[in-house]
Formats: C-alpha cells, structure tokens, sequence
C-alpha cells in the first residue's frame, strides 16, 4: 500500500497533550518534504519513525523528490501559519501555498510530510501531519506548488 489519505500523525496530537512537545502552531518553524510512491505513510508511527530521515523511518531522503536551488532535500519552509479558531467546533492551521524555484524538474511527488523543526523533545524534526496530492505531481523547468486546503495544512474538528 502506499499514499492514499492525508492525516495528522497521531504520536505529534498524544505529545502535545501530554506536554512532551512544546507546541507553538503560530510561531513554530515548519517544513514540507516532497516524497514519492515508494513509502506507506502510517499516522500511528512513534514520534521517532514520524521524524523527517530519521533512521528506521519511512521518511528517508532516499524517498525524498527534491532538487537542489529548487525544493532542496529537507524540504521548503512553509510561510504564513497562523493558528485559526474562528469557525464554530474548528481549529485549523492555515499557510500560503509553498513553492520551488523557477527552474524545477521534480518528478512523481506524491505527497509532503510536514514536520516542525523548531521543537527538538521529544525527537527532532518530528512529523506533524502528512498531506497527500492526490497521485503522481511534476515539473519540468517550472515552478512546483503545494497548494495547501483552504481549510489547513491541519485541521482539527471539535
């Protein structure tokens, strides 16, 4: 099996209500790694395995669609987060749309884990959700764009 839904990583929720992680959704620093088809995301992996290339983890940089100067291994940081409760029973956390260089040539990205590098506790660069494209997505000498739901990189119903 591999990408077929977006979720959030179950283990990143469980460390923020146990304080373990100290979640700051408005000025934390996240970032968006581009993966390809040959992982199975798992929203109950332990922080450890949600954590980007850390080892034993699916989200290796061997799976890993990046192009240095254009959407680097590591991924791209994601601009623009802001923690949004304004809609009755939701919580949600909005970003402007991340994009590459002009230049891009990226092929069959199936997906981005996005991961917050500015908390270290429990793991660094854990895993905060995982978002699906849909299928296969390239470039070639453009521009690649996630375009993030209007709704959130994550949401949360009440």
């Amino acid at each position: 099996m591999a990408w077929s839904a977006s979720h959030i990583f179950r283990a990143y929720l469980a460390d923020v209500l146990d304080n373990t992680t100290a979640l700051d959704l408005g000025s934390d620093t996240f970032k968006a790694a581009l993966f390809n088809n040959s992982i199975t995301p798992d929203e109950n992996a332990t922080s450890a395995l949600s954590a980007y290339n850390a080892a034993t983890s699916q989200w290796l940089t061997a799976n890993e669609v990046s192009q240095a100067g254009q959407w680097a291994a590591g991924g791209v940081a994601i601009a623009g987060t802001s923690v949004n409760s304004g809609t009755a029973d939701v919580v949600y956390l909005p970003a402007t749309n991340t994009a590459s260089g002009s230049a891009a040539t990226l092929a069959n990205a199936y997906g981005a884990q996005i991961y917050d590098i500015t908390v270290t506790t429990p793991v660094a660069n854990q895993g905060v959700c995982f978002n699906y494209f849909g299928g296969p997505n390239s470039v070639t000498n453009g521009t690649f764009t996630a375009v993030w739901n209007a709704s959130g990189i994550l949401r949360f119903t009440l």
